[in-house]
């Protein structure tokens, strides 16, 4: 059980394809061909920097990023989806949120073949079965079985240390502040409570079922961000694949996007004044026209590529 609890620990945050479905609506070609974003302007006296991350991609890829040494160096804090000097805290109250309620078990989620099915699942990939992990949540099953899946399908990606992690850890070796976007509830929310049970172990079945358009969705968002590629990542994560047997609604949608996307580009404004800033955030949060990099132009900022 230890390695399952650092599994869970790793799913926390984690913006992942085929569970996650991000939307990103109407995207441009100027936002493809770079992770990393120059903003300025409006009122601005120092430049911050916009860059999408990939939470389960080693930090080593950075070293491919033009001007990214620069960009960290040249700002005074860093900002995140959440302050991740939280992670003991949001732990504590993951473990809590991502128990199934005493009156609900997989008996009345499932039917009895889809039980025996997700059991039999569990223990090929995650060496346990539903008589330890019975009582938590679908999504909180949905999460460890891909992040697992992930890892046995890119062990030389899989890097212990994510770039999100990397970026805050660089901001404390500088005595610099690391702020989050957003607050422990508000992840776990997102992650274990944003769908009924219902809901959770119907998309649970079709990770189950379906484990091989999984791996392609992921061999696509792999060669998007290796090219830089935000179109073809909005596309990956918002247009509706023909293939999928259970799409995303557009209500879970702007739960997981929209929505915080707007939520954000209420507080970067302040935060950017405040310090010019280093944002790091998963790379599906940037394009589109609910995407950041969009949500920051209508502000009146200038933001541009760095290449």
């Amino acid at each position: 059980m230890p390695e399952i609890l650092m599994r869970m620990k790793k799913t926390i945050g984690i913006v992942f394809v085929g569970l996650i479905i991000l939307s990103c609506n109407n995207a441009s070609s100027k936002d493809s061909g770079s992770l990393l974003w120059k903003v300025s302007g409006n009122g601005l006296e120092n430049p911050s920097y916009l860059f999408g991350t990939h939470h389960l991609i080693p930090i080593s890829f950075l070293d491919n990023i033009e001007g990214i040494k620069e960009a960290v160096e040249s700002t005074e804090q860093t900002i995140g989806e959440i302050d991740l000097t939280e992670m003991g805290q949001m732990q504590l109250k993951l473990m809590s949120e991502a128990l199934l309620p005493e009156d609900i078990t997989y008996e009345s989620l499932l039917h009895k073949e889809d039980i025996v099915l997700l059991d039999s699942a569990l223990h090929e990939w995650l060496g346990v079965g539903l008589d330890q992990l019975g009582h938590l949540k679908p999504s909180m099953l949905s999460n460890l079985i891909s992040v697992t899946l992930y890892k046995k399908y890119y062990p030389n990606l899989s890097g212990e240390k994510s770039m999100d992690e990397y970026f805050q850890e660089e901001a404390s070796k500088r005595f610099r502040p690391v702020k989050g976007l957003e607050t422990v509830d508000e992840q776990i929310e997102i992650l274990v409570n944003s769908q009924s049970l219902t809901r959770q172990a119907e998309l649970l079945m079709c990770v189950v079922k379906h484990p091989d358009l999984l791996k392609e969705q992921m061999d696509k968002l792999q060669a998007a961000y290796h090219a830089y590629d935000l179109e073809s990542i909005r596309k990956l994560y918002e247009e509706d694949n023909p293939d999928d047997p259970c799409p995303a609604t557009p209500e879970e949608k702007d739960i997981l996007n929209k929505k915080r996307n707007q939520q954000w580009l209420e507080k970067l404004p302040a935060l950017m004044k405040e310090k010019p800033s280093f944002i790091a955030v998963g790379c599906a949060h940037l394009a589109g026209e609910d995407g950041l990099i969009e949500g920051l132009r209508k502000l009146g900022y200038k933001v541009e590529p760095v290449k």
